[in-house]
């Protein structure tokens, strides 16, 4: 049976408010900006928490800049005390103090839905999250989440294995995943390269769900994970039940993808298209 969020729906504002606590991608493809576009194109509207500032294009992550404690602290506190936050999307926490802080808000605040992308690992392989950090995000974050949407390499990196290589390896780490304590965990099989299809498991807790969607030939990927989850986060605030959400928003930014090409950004790995079609209807 299914966890119970994915059978109840929440009653939520005729204005559907998500806040994206990440960094800024100053490419414009991941980030903060990715996350605004795709919360944007999904029907809600979109308010931010900047954590980090990074000196980022489509070839790579060069710099990395972490806004000071107290000012991401009276960001968090300058949202919630005003609007009216029914989803939040937690993507790059740069060290261990400012996932405390944000973690603390969360317990303070209490936004009735929690997405939790755990970036450690850029589209390019930088590094975005320091060693010393995991662990805080394990123990202080993810439990609080409602879903957590790692890709191979993250979810690997979260439970000290190896990088699954195909489908059996993924199953082979539910278990440990659903010790994170997050109440739902998507696994994002999309770095499975030679497979035609690009399948995820939607682990709840006492079942699995899979999703599939064939895959895009394009190199033009910067920033789906951040779209991704950010999709998630819209749609929960908008009243769908989370199986529901995770289906639109694999929809999504599949949609997204297949359109990447449309666009000419950048000489490297470029942005999916958000705005698909001038719209995102994917109901």
């Amino acid at each position: 049976m299914l966890h119970t969020a994915a059978t109840t729906t929440v009653q939520t504002s005729s204005t559907p408010i998500v806040l994206t606590i990440a960094g800024s991608d100053s490419g414009g493809g991941a980030g903060i900006q990715a996350d605004i576009k795709a919360m944007s194109a999904t029907g809600s509207y979109a308010c931010s928490v900047i954590t980090a500032i990074t000196a980022q294009n489509t070839l790579g992550v060069t710099a990395i800049f972490p806004i000071p404690l107290q000012h991401v602290s009276h960001q968090l506190d300058a949202v919630f005390s005003d609007l009216n936050v029914v989803a939040v999307k937690v993507g790059m926490l740069a060290d261990s103090d400012i996932i405390n802080i944000v973690a603390a808000k969360i317990k303070q605040y209490r936004p009735p839905f929690l997405v939790v992308d755990p970036v450690m690992i850029a589209t390019s392989g930088d590094l975005l999250l320091q060693q010393s950090a995991i662990n805080t995000l394990k123990t202080q974050l993810l439990p609080l989440a409602d879903i957590i949407t790692p890709n191979l390499p993250e979810a690997a990196a979260l439970i000290g294995g190896a990088v699954p290589s195909n489908e059996d390896d993924m199953a082979n780490i539910i278990g440990e995943l659903r010790q994170l304590g997050a109440k739902a965990v998507l696994l994002k099989g999309g770095h499975l390269e030679q497979d035609q299809n690009s399948n995820d498991l939607l682990i709840l807790p006492d079942s699995v769900e899979r999703l599939t969607a064939k895959r895009v030939n394009t190199r033009n990927t910067h920033g789906t994970g951040c779209t991704l989850s950010s999709a998630i986060a819209s749609y929960l605030a908008q009243g769908h039940p989370l199986l529901p959400a995770v289906q639109l928003a694999k929809k999504y930014i599949t949609q997204a993808i297949s359109h990447a090409d449309e666009l000419d950004i950048g000489h490297g790995h470029g942005p999916v298209n958000h705005f698909f079609n001038g719209h995102a209807d994917v109901c």
